[in-house]
């Protein structure tokens, strides 16, 4: 899961792309660049770390020009390394910089074409780079010295035809425009904007409305499934869908944790979808366990607040902060390796005694992935003096494998894969736990805009949107994603890094 940005405007654009990373953050904690371009030359920053660490003023100053992407990553399956840090930098044809937020399925298959078949070499092992290539050869094909927007919109459908997978993308030709476009299934979120002046308009793209809202850029709407949108560097807006095929499947798992409660994804208010994830969870409690003894109930701090709070309101118990969260450690979901999520646990919350003391508690958290978090907390609610401790998700139990760009660990390491609700509960060390039924959560997010028929819900209920997953693909990708693979190549990559450097 990463955060993408591009901007045309009609002044300088680095402060404005900081800003909207700044405000992306959340969408990943590993990496951060920025690319801009002035009278055709480009200035590129990238390195990893969060946003602030990354740009310092003389850094910010030498990113000059008027359109400009940046990106903050967060790690997928073998990509720790700075060297996977975006935008990436290609020369020909015209000189082409690309953000990407998503994964890419058919990976494989594509390295080899464009080794053998396109004649390109690839220096890192990101899909990114990849995607990147694919883009340039076909634009390359068309054999223009001087390109027109419906060249560029050309090269995208040739990408939509050989790419697989989810693909959010903004990419800057040099001296032309910037552009973006997104898988034929709309799997990944993106959206665009506009901000008048007296010089005329400028143009925005980002991965969430949030980031166009702190700009004062107007948000104009999505970006459609199969679509793409080229801006000159002049400021001329087009638009053009680039896929004959689209079948909108968003995935739902933005809606559960990544974006951020104040962002509208795909008209649908991700903050009112929370909501009413808490109403459904309330409802099956009312349901299922009419006699409950919940005395209060606990939101584990942030994203699950939402849900938690309209929980409480439906089942008339009372609503407490029972953790305080240190905002200066990042999300643990984020964080690779096990041995630094745990420690992350206790730096990132501390519990308010007071409110656990003697009481029924019941945890809210918006999902549960391994577990071990959990387990840490409602130790925490013991240790606070609750009397019992129940835990509630308002997802449902995580047994897959994420495929689509969100790096969920190896199956064995999820903690629903073949347990039931009372082995889990048992395993975290809860008296009881409750998991949103899948069925009434796809009805909490599809309420916003009926219009989208259907869900990417891989996750929970392993059923991949795309026709290239097989048992095959999924034994490899678990190979790359438990945590003592992992750790080799955060090795191995540190081996490299530090060579480089001496």
């Amino acid at each position: 899961m990463c955060g993408i940005v591009g901007i045309v405007a009609h002044q300088e654009v680095n402060q404005d792309l900081y800003d909207a990373l700044t405000v992306l953050q959340h969408r990943g904690q590993d990496a951060a660049g920025i690319v801009t371009c002035q009278n055709g030359r480009l200035h590129l920053r990238k390195e990893n770390g969060l946003t602030r660490d990354v740009f310092n003023s003389a850094q910010m100053m030498r990113l000059r020009g008027a359109m400009g992407i940046a990106h903050v990553r967060y790690p997928t399956a073998g990509c720790t390394s700075s060297a996977e840090a975006q935008p990436f930098y290609v020369n020909s044809p015209f000189g082409l910089t690309l953000a990407h937020n998503g994964n890419l399925t058919n990976t494989k298959t594509l390295k080899k074409a464009l080794f053998i078949d396109d004649q390109r070499h690839l220096n890192t092992d990101s899909d990114s780079e990849i995607l990147l290539n694919i883009f340039a050869h076909e634009l390359q094909k068309l054999g223009k010295l001087q390109l027109t927007p419906k060249d560029v919109f050309k090269a995208v459908e040739g990408v939509h035809k050989r790419c697989k997978g989810a693909y959010a993308v903004v990419l800057m030709i040099a001296g032309f425009g910037i552009l973006g476009f997104r898988d034929p299934h709309g799997i990944r979120p993106i959206v665009f904007g506009e901000r008048k002046s007296e010089k005329g308009s400028d143009f925005m793209i980002a991965s969430e409305n949030v980031a166009l809202d702190i700009l004062d850029f107007k948000l104009i709407r999505d970006i459609e499934p199969g679509e793409a949108i080229f801006i000159e560097k002049s400021g001329i807006l087009h638009t053009q869908q680039c896929s004959k095929i689209v079948d909108h499947c968003p995935c739902i798992f933005e809606y559960v944790y990544f974006a951020r409660p104040d962002s509208i994804i795909d008209g649908i208010s991700v903050y009112k979808a929370r909501l009413r994830m808490g109403e459904k969870l309330a409802d099956k409690i009312l349901k299922t366990w009419p006699d409950h003894d919940i005395d209060v109930i606990i939101p584990i701090p942030e994203t699950s607040r939402t849900s938690a709070l309209e929980m409480a309101k439906k089942l008339a118990v009372k609503f407490r902060e029972g953790f305080i969260k240190n905002r200066y450690i990042g999300r643990t979901f984020i964080m690779p390796g096990q041995k630094m999520r745990k420690k992350s646990v206790r730096q990132k919350l501390n519990a308010i005694n007071l409110e656990f003391e003697g009481k029924n508690v019941l945890l809210v958290d918006d999902s549960i992935v391994r577990g071990t978090t959990s387990e840490q907390i409602i130790q925490m609610a013991r240790d606070a003096g609750a009397k019992k401790v129940y835990f509630a998700s308002a997802a449902p139990p995580v047994r897959y494998p994420n495929v689509y760009g969100i790096d969920m660990p190896a199956v064995q390491e999820l903690i629903a894969n073949q347990r039931n609700e009372a082995e889990i509960s048992q395993v975290i060390g809860a008296d009881k736990m409750i998991y949103q039924d899948l069925d009434d959560l796809i009805e909490a997010v599809q309420h916003g805009n009926p219009k989208i028929k259907h869900f990417d819900t891989s996750c929970f209920s392993g059923k991949y949107i795309t026709s290239d997953i097989d048992d095959n693909y999924l034994k490899q990708l678990e190979l790359l994603r438990n945590d003592k693979a992992q750790q080799s190549i955060n090795n191995e990559n540190s081996s490299i890094e530090m060579q480089n450097s001496t």
